[in-house]
């Protein structure tokens, strides 16, 4: 199964902490689970017109959580931590 480009990005993850390293210019995507540094390289810099210094990839792993009783599994996802060119940057309210 062959992916398009912007199949590859998921949605951007907005925390706190994400937030927090947005000053240093860094952005958090949720990823697709095949996606991998080389890809998303290439895809960010096109669809987003950005150059990209630095890529760092997390697989957060699923968990049983108990709810009312009752066990839950919360599904993992895997995000990219990307670090762009100094002076740019991504606006994430305006969407693709």
């Amino acid at each position: 199964m062959k992916l398009h480009l912007y199949d590859k990005i998921i949605a951007p993850h907005i925390t706190e902490k994400a937030t927090n390293i947005s000053e240093q210019n860094k952005i958090v995507f949720k990823v697709h689970y095949k996606a991998n540094k080389i890809n998303l390289k290439k895809n960010i810099e096109k669809i987003f017109k950005v150059n990209v210094t630095k890529i760092n990839i997390i697989n957060k792993r699923s968990k049983i959580k108990i709810t009312r009783g009752r066990k839950v599994k919360v599904a993992g996802f895997k995000k990219a931590i990307i670090t762009l060119k100094k002076g740019q940057n991504i606006d994430l309210t305006t969407g693709i």
